[in-house]
């Protein structure tokens, strides 16, 4: 496929002009002239410079690669139709679509943007961490710092001693059941030859906590009402986790919040001072 540089230039601009701020999270502030996103506003959103954007606009500059196009695809906030489209303008065919699929709908990312002080994170089917709020980075880390299996925290529970750490202990024999339970779940679902399949595969070669709730069978294993986290900053944290699916993608938004006036409110307020800290 050839890229359409005229089509790709005229359809990045309309984007970028129906777009507001106040959809990607920004202040609109008092002088703003622009009737939608600045350029260098879509560049900062897309991970690119202002420089690289604009060429796009222009018609200019090399053709992006297929990595440029997803992230430009994210940060303007497209559809599933709109990447596909965006994908053909510059030359490539799209990617898969549906649970193996990384693309975040817009739905999602609107609500998150709105979250910002909120611990809430955006996670695939198998626990793999897409986008997190500033507080959700306080609470657990940079969970999408992870390449590989590790990306999922199912896969993490058994390998990487760190990530039990930030759960209370009394509840380790749920979360191992729990994790054991949906990937079950998933790669029945989505069948050998699956990242799931693949998952379970590696699992079961590398921890025997695992081979042993395997060969359980057990399925449909939920987690408690309240989420227990373990800071190394503000101590536990006992939080509710609502969750949001978009069907298409398979991905769920969680959202983690403190009933007013206890404890663990006030912690999330402390949290949202100190900031990030090296956990997970």
């Amino acid at each position: 496929m050839e890229i359409d540089r005229a089509g790709l230039a005229a359809f990045l601009r309309r984007r970028r002009e129906l777009l507001q701020p106040e959809d990607v999270g920004l202040p609109r502030g008092q002088r703003r002239r622009t009737s939608g996103l600045r350029r260098e506003e879509a560049a900062a959103l897309c991970h690119m410079s202002t420089d690289y954007y604009a060429r796009l606009e222009r018609e200019r500059g090399p053709q992006p690669s297929e990595q440029m196009i997803a992230s430009i695809a994210q940060g303007l906030r497209l559809s599933l139709d709109e990447r596909d489209h965006l994908f053909r303008l510059g030359g490539h065919n799209p990617p898969v679509r549906g649970a193996a699929g990384e693309h975040i709908g817009p739905g999602l990312l609107r609500i998150l943007d709105r979250l910002a002080d909120t611990p809430a994170e955006i996670v695939t089917e198998l626990g793999e961490t897409l986008r997190q709020t500033p507080l959700g980075v306080a609470l657990t880390g940079d969970t999408t710092r992870f390449t590989g299996p590790e990306r999922s925290i199912g896969y993490r529970w058994f390998t990487l001693p760190a990530t039990r750490a930030l759960y209370a202990p009394q509840d380790h024999a749920l979360l191992s059941r729990m994790f054991t339970s949906g990937l079950r779940r998933i790669a029945t679902l989505r069948g050998p030859g699956s990242r799931a399949a693949r998952y379970a595969e590696l699992l079961l070669g590398r921890s025997e906590e695992f081979r042993r709730l395997w060969d359980t069978h057990e399925v449909g294993v939920r987690p408690g009402q309240v989420k227990r986290f373990l800071h190394p900053e503000v101590g536990l944290l006992e939080l509710n986790c609502q969750s949001l699916l978009d069907p298409d993608q398979s991905h769920h938004l969680l959202v983690y919040t403190a009933a007013p006036g206890s404890e663990s409110h006030d912690k999330l307020r402390l949290l949202s001072v100190i900031g990030t800290q090296t956990v997970g």
